[in-house]
């Protein structure tokens, strides 16, 4: 009876300690935010934009992208290859730095 006991026992913590092992690879992946694919947005959409931030492509994010945030907190994510993406991101990062 004690052996049963015991047994029962180490598989109990046994399947915790697994649980502890993934739970962080599990959560990583969760917490991921990355744009999967580029909108068509227009050059004429930056005067509705708040804020933006650059993603790269390291981590879990596949593709380099900017998110752009618009009024109402709306996400686009924009090619940063684009010209008008490029003057755009030159012309905030120079007002940051005035």
């Amino acid at each position: 009876m004690e052996t049963q006991h015991s047994t029962m026992k180490f598989q109990v913590l046994f399947l915790l300690l697994l649980l502890t092992c993934m739970y962080p690879s599990v959560a990583q992946g969760s917490y991921e935010n990355c744009c999967l694919k580029y909108a068509s947005a227009k050059k004429t959409i930056r005067r509705h934009v708040t804020s933006y931030r650059v993603q790269e492509t390291d981590g879990g994010c596949n593709i380099p992208a900017v998110v752009l945030t618009l009024k109402k907190t709306r996400l686009i994510c924009v090619d940063p290859r684009l010209p008008w993406v490029k003057k755009f991101i030159q012309k905030m990062s120079e007002k940051n730095t005035v």
